[in-house]
């Protein structure tokens, strides 16, 4: 395991810049985060990502893409706004990740991922296989450009989750699907504990984010994300429980705010990561 960073892009970032920044706190690798659609279209976008990759020595070993509209990351608008579920958006969302999948197979990236939404726990919810279609249909995608899609977790429970990855398998095939598990953001949702979790679907971890956050204590809205060591993620048994079914990739540190401050967590972050791995 090596520790590595979230980076996001959009058309006036400076990469080069973002990616001298990771060299100067040590850490080689990064997860590239893109909401930003223009980018997906910009061959110049690619190339100057290509250039700073090889000139600092950064490995991408993920791309996370996004998608356009309205979201709200909450447990009430967040199931009509999020991901793939809304019926109304999940066309152009799905076609936006497609193009993601172009974009990232020019970066010669292979692990692909996005959040999906709040996937019905109901395997017989009408809306269930409907965004297993749409799951389907970027697997598809994914495999011809050679990559891997990974589901970020959060928005549904691990037995759902691993459950739409079989019933994805059951017609596709296995080898391609997985999961980019964020520890975080099973808490923050109040979904299960992360060490838990990996009970359930440890098998198909493909990607760790290194991101601490507290449980919900109102039904309406998600927990607080905070600085790794100050949440309800152990991460000493976390990291252990990665070892035991498997996990031999990078942990991707992730910390939702700016400025200084974010560059101050993600230091001691490392720190402590560091010390685990």
């Amino acid at each position: 395991m090596r520790v590595g960073v979230l980076v996001k892009i959009f058309m006036d970032t400076d990469i080069d810049k973002k990616f001298a920044e990771i060299r100067q706190m040590g850490m080689e690798s990064c997860q590239l985060v893109c909401w930003d659609r223009a980018v997906l279209h910009s061959d110049e976008a690619a190339e100057n990502v290509k250039a700073a990759m090889k000139k600092h020595g950064v490995t991408i070993t993920a791309f996370w893409c996004g998608w356009e509209g309205r979201a709200v990351w909450d447990f009430y608008e967040g199931q009509l706004t999020l991901g793939l579920v809304p019926s109304d958006c999940r066309h152009d969302r799905l076609k936006m990740l497609m193009e993601g999948s172009d974009f990232a197979k020019k970066l010669g990236v292979t692990d692909f991922v996005t959040h999906v939404g709040f996937l019905p726990e109901n395997p017989y919810d009408p809306k269930y296989e409907e965004v297993l279609t749409a799951c389907r249909a970027i697997v598809e995608k994914c495999r011809k450009n050679g990559q891997n899609f990974l589901f970020e977790t959060g928005q549904e429970t691990p037995i759902t989750l691993k459950r739409a990855i079989q019933d994805i398998e059951r017609v596709l095939g296995q080898g391609n699907v997985g999961i980019n598990l964020d520890p975080a953001n099973l808490i923050m949702y109040g979904k299960s504990n992360p060490v838990d979790a990996l009970e359930v679907f440890g098998e198909y971890v493909m990607g760790v984010h290194g991101k601490d956050g507290k449980y919900p204590t109102d039904g309406h809205f998600l927990g607080d994300e905070v600085p790794l060591g100050q949440g309800k993620v152990n991460f000493p048994v976390f990291v252990e429980k990665l070892r035991k079914v498997g996990y031999e990739g990078d942990i991707t540190i992730e910390r939702e705010i700016t400025g200084e401050e974010q560059k101050k967590d993600i230091l001691l972050a490392k720190q402590i990561l560091d010390q685990l791995v």
